[in-house]
């Protein structure tokens, strides 16, 4: 926007005088001279209602936005709050695996004869009571256990590692629709200055100073940008519906204001941050959760040769005789095993399954560490890339593309140049400006990407 102020302040500086001088000349009916003047008297006034925007000043605005908006994603985010929940249900899930099945109680009568039904003809006739329980081989309660810990850990990282995504999806929305605010912001600016290149171009092809395809070439820049100024007004919508989705923002809610962030100038150590994400990356993490989980399971798999026991008490109680003579009363104490005698058919392929399950989980997290390492490599590429394109537009390409736009008003008010030639000064220097945000929203785009590669909060 500072451009756009620069450029119709230095276009009133270079054009009032010698253009109101030669149109007193040239204009005998003296409306268009009137005209003229007042298109120059405007300028300043029109500078200064401009908008000023500079990365310095929007950045810290732009962070502590962006920072509230990360904390109401993290807050109210469905996705990862079905997650946390997803995490608490494999927590309850660890106790249970380990405990002991529930004993069976059993209450009957035995050795009953069936002519006379009665409880008191036959010695062996009692009335029982008993209870057994269930008992794994020693070592299977413990290995369930873990097993089952294992899996609630690798839930964890992945409540972790989705949290992450959503930070980095929130940044990338974000950062989309700075872009958008900025390149509207610029495009209004820009059409300011190209109506009043018009308007000077009307009122010069009025008085016989300047050709009609200046005035056509002007007509046709205005409408192009007038065009591109509606496509960026109806990507603002689409952008902000994402960040509310990801925000969990429904109904009608407020439209959200973005702002371009800083180019940080840390330099990122393609070492370091590969070690940081093979150590806290919860991704590769889990994975490693996964891979201890499936070697308890294969632990637990040739623990299955193994027998379980079955232990059942029991008391009976029998009646006095036919004479009166008491009984006494019988207990009984068994203890049952069951035989695996199958292990071809049942223990063997669930062998052979936690060690396929196992060698699998290895590969993906070799294949996934291979990925994190190599999209580090590209991402800190793009932000080296990214602070060297911004630092040569801020620079380089910008001023020097404002002292061409400097130039071309020089010549032009000696009329050295046609209002085609600071047409196209202006416009280049609009893509440049343009360009540069887009290398500012890239960088930290690429950062974002880092933070999730690497499980750490760079920014």
């Amino acid at each position: 926007m500072r451009t756009f102020a620069f450029t119709i302040t230095l276009l009133a500086a270079a054009l009032a005088a010698p253009a109101s001088a030669q149109l007193a000349d040239a204009d005998p009916a003296g409306e268009a001279r009137i005209r003229w003047r007042e298109l120059i008297a405007q300028a300043p006034r029109l500078a200064a209602d401009l908008p000023q925007n500079s990365l310095a000043s929007a950045a810290p605005a732009a962070v502590s936005a962006l920072g509230s908006l990360i904390d109401e994603a993290l807050k109210n985010n469905p996705e990862l709050r079905a997650a946390a929940k997803e995490t608490e249900a494999a927590n309850q899930r660890v106790r249970p695996a380990g405990a002991l099945e529930d004993p069976m109680f059993e209450a009957g009568l035995l050795n009953v004869p069936v002519q006379p039904l009665r409880l008191n003809r036959e010695d062996m006739t009692m009335k029982m009571l008993g209870v057994s329980q269930k008992l794994a081989y020693p070592g299977k309660r413990e290995l369930r256990e873990q097993v089952a810990a294992k899996e609630a850990e690798s839930a964890g990282f992945g409540l972790r590692e989705t949290g992450n995504r959503i930070v980095r999806d929130v940044k990338l929305a974000y950062f989309d629709l700075a872009l958008v605010g900025e390149s509207i912001r610029q495009l209004q600016g820009n059409r300011l200055v190209l109506e009043q290149f018009l308007r000077i171009a009307e009122s010069r092809y009025a008085v016989g100073q300047a050709a009609q395809a200046d005035v056509f070439k002007a007509q046709t820049q205005l409408g192009r940008m007038s065009e591109e100024l509606l496509r960026m007004e109806r990507e603002r919508p689409v952008l902000e519906a994402e960040l509310m989705r990801l925000l969990g923002r429904r109904g009608s809610a407020a439209a959200i204001g973005a702002q371009l962030p800083q180019v940080s100038d840390t330099a990122f150590s393609l070492a370091g941050l590969q070690e940081a994400a093979l150590r806290e990356r919860p991704q590769l993490l889990g994975l490693k959760s996964v891979i201890d989980r499936n070697t308890k399971s294969l632990e637990l798999a040739h623990k299955e040769k193994l027998p379980d026991f079955d232990v059942r008490f029991s008391y009976g109680q029998r009646e006095r005789d036919l004479l009166g003579m008491r009984r006494e009363d019988l207990f009984s104490l068994t203890v049952a095993i069951n035989l695996p005698v199958w292990q071809a058919d049942k223990i063997g392929p669930r062998i052979a399954e936690s060690q396929a399950m196992r060698d699998q989980a290895l590969e993906v997290l070799q294949a996934q560490q291979n990925e994190v390492l190599a999209r580090l490599r590209q991402q800190i590429a793009i932000t080296e890339q990214s602070r060297k394109s911004v630092q040569l537009y801020e620079t380089g390409i910008l001023p020097q593309a404002r002292l061409a736009v400097e130039a071309t008003l020089a010549a032009y008010r000696v009329s050295r140049v046609d209002l085609l030639s600071l047409l196209d000064s202006q416009m280049t220097l609009f893509g440049y400006e343009i360009s540069r945000a887009r290398e500012v929203v890239n960088f930290n785009k690429a950062v974002a990407e880092i933070e999730l590669l690497t499980g750490q909060r760079i920014f």
